[in-house]
């Protein structure tokens, strides 16, 4: 085994973002935060769960995240897997931040991609949806750029191999910076590979999508499952979008302890533009 061959051979492109600057409204831009634009019958996503602020369970709105132009990205998409028109919109449910280890958390995260600009409006706010939840309107500045897997992504399932070869973190660290790839200061992102904070997300996520509970240790999930997901997740999910920590001027939005939200889905799904089969997993220090 190469290990810098095959760290070649998994170059993904990504689209790397930058949120710094405040943001004009102009109907279908890629942008963090502020309205949504939306089709007059949207219906905006709500999900029932119990949050931190009063620890009740109750219907609740999802907050806006960003929206992004799928003309101007999809340019920056090399691989061709995005949406080459419209506007692709992602929201989650703030006030209890869920981590996506439960098949229940279904819903507390969704995307939607609206075909056609012209008939889009910005949308109200719900009423019932906090204030500190409904974020500013922010810039979105993005650029192409090569992506290269976390040590979890690449030995999944082998790590015994790696190991005996290799060494340890240090060496794949290395051969990382070597091809002039370190992860950014700043990691959001749209596809190529996730900059992992904790553990492989693509096994959980297809472990999920067969139902298994992932808050107990996995103790009771078959081995034969356990095999599968690490042997065909890595090529069958994929990153849809990573967001960061967000800063502008007093505004910080942050995702547990340092954390990034990571929307996942399958590549065929993502062929498809069955974007309501979007999964997330918030990983934090």
């Amino acid at each position: 085994m190469d290990i810098k061959k095959e760290l070649e051979e998994m170059n993904r492109n990504m689209v790397h973002l930058s949120i710094k600057e405040k943001a004009d409204y102009i109907c279908g831009a890629t942008r963090f935060g502020g309205a949504p634009d939306v089709p007059q019958d949207f219906v905006w996503p709500t999900f029932e769960v119990k949050a931190y602020s009063d620890n009740e369970i109750k219907v609740r709105p999802l907050s806006f995240i960003a929206q992004f132009n799928c003309a101007e990205i999809s340019v920056l998409d090399k691989e061709g897997l995005l949406p080459q028109t419209g506007v692709l919109s992602f929201f989650y449910e703030m006030d209890s931040q869920l981590w996506g280890f439960d098949p229940k958390d279904m819903g507390c995260a969704r995307v939607y991609w609206f075909e056609q600009i012209p008939s889009l409006t910005a949308a109200k706010f719900p009423v019932d949806l906090p204030e500190e939840f409904c974020f500013p309107q922010l810039k979105m500045k993005a650029s192409s750029e090569k992506s290269l897997p976390s040590f979890e992504d690449v030995f999944l399932g082998r790590e015994r191999v790696y190991l005996e070869r290799f060494g340890d973190f240090d060496l794949f660290d290395h051969t990382r910076k070597e091809l002039g790839y370190t992860t950014p200061e700043n990691a959001s992102k749209l596809l190529g590979w996730p900059d992992v904070i904790q553990n492989n997300m693509t096994k959980e996520c297809e472990l999920i999508s067969r139902g298994y509970y992932l808050g107990d240790g996995w103790k009771d999930i078959p081995q034969c499952d356990l095999y599968e997901s690490a042997k065909t997740s890595i090529e069958d999910w994929r990153l849809l979008f990573q967001l960061d920590t967000v800063k502008y001027e007093d505004f910080e939005l942050m995702f547990g302890d340092c954390g990034r939200l990571f929307f996942y889905i399958r590549k065929e799904d993502l062929v498809a533009r069955r974007f309501d089969r979007v999964w997330l997993i918030l990983q934090c220090s």
